[in-house]
């Protein structure tokens, strides 16, 4: 009796796991199960969408499972990027050619937002024009889109970097600086711009006055995209249809993309004023497709040489080796 018991318990074990491992192949199959997409980015507004995709379930609808990850510093997100830690990183298209200048092969394969008036340079109130920096602490994230930002405004009243006393600290560090009262001058974005600004300060110029200059994407790196090209293209489809979300769910959408970041909904809501997000639509418009450039194109090419003169990088960057349209087709 025993014998035929330990039979029976030795059947229906086997019969559990084949059945098991049907479920497993099956699964895999139906690409339900693969290795996600590792994505970093640091707490910003303009990054909120991939958090929206995520748990409005749109990357899950079309096959592809994506893992966020919020790292502060700069340096710390590229260091992961460059290990192979991470798949991907959100952040501004000139930090993405530098990346490309830096031997760290990546392609930009969607297009977040344009900051418009979300990113400025803070000043104390005896500060009337950039001529007015000369000499003093400015603070920014050198390499980072804050740098890109303060260079183009010091250029534009004849400065250059050499000209102020650069603090190098990340923009959320430098704003909080500049309310403390440690520095004269800081590149950073909302909500530390209004933050400074009531600290007794003042905004001396933003995107608004420098619009196309920053421009949040998504890349990921060329190993990634050549071995795994279905996910980029589901990534990229789920991520339109966030947006479209978006646009017809506003209050919802910005509480869950406010949650995703660990931030208030007020502050996000106050930020998101300052940006454009982009839609499918305008992805095809920027990028351009039928064989014709979009405007993308240009602001790299400018972003490249900008940095060439700044000596910043010094590899030959082409814009097609930082941009990739095909995965909106």
């Amino acid at each position: 009796m025993k014998k035929w018991s330990l039979v029976v318990c030795s059947l229906i074990l086997l019969i559990v796991l084949a059945a098991c491992g049907k479920e497993e192949t099956k699964i895999a199959t139906n690409g339900k199960v693969s290795t996600p997409l590792k994505v970093t980015l640091p707490t910003w507004t303009g990054y909120g969408p991939l958090f929206l995709a995520k748990e409005k379930g749109f990357f899950e609808k079309n096959g592809v499972d994506v893992e966020l990850s919020i790292v502060e510093g700069l340096g710390e997100r590229k260091a992961a990027l460059a290990g192979g830690k991470v798949d991907g990183m959100a952040t501004a298209l000139d930090v993405q050619v530098t990346l490309a200048g830096a031997g760290i092969p990546v392609k930009v394969v969607w297009l977040l937002d344009d900051s418009y008036g979300g990113d400025g340079i803070l000043v104390k109130n005896d500060i009337n024009s950039v001529e007015d920096l000369k000499g003093k602490k400015m603070a920014f994230e050198v390499g980072s889109t804050s740098q890109l930002l303060a260079l183009t405004a010091l250029a534009q009243g004849g400065l250059t970097e050499k000209d102020v006393t650069v603090v190098q600290m990340s923009a959320g560090d430098a704003g909080a600086a500049f309310a403390a009262g440690q520095v004269d001058a800081a590149v950073t974005w909302e909500p530390w711009l209004t933050k400074g600004a009531q600290a007794n300060g003042k905004v001396l110029l933003s995107t608004k006055d420098l619009p196309g200059i920053i421009i949040d994407t998504v890349s990921f790196k060329e190993d990634v995209i050549k071995d795994r090209p279905e996910d980029i293209k589901a990534f990229v489809k789920a991520m339109g249809e966030a947006m479209d979300y978006w646009k017809n769910n506003k209050k919802e959408a910005n509480e869950i993309m406010a949650k995703g970041l660990s931030i208030d909904v007020a502050e996000f809501e106050a930020t998101e004023t300052g940006l454009k997000f982009f839609s499918k639509e305008d992805n095809d418009n920027l990028f351009g497709l039928d064989g014709e450039k979009g405007s993308i194109y240009k602001s790299t090419e400018n972003t490249i040489q900008f940095y060439k003169d700044q000596k910043v990088i010094e590899k030959d960057v082409k814009v097609e080796d930082v941009i990739d349209p095909s995965f909106l087709k």
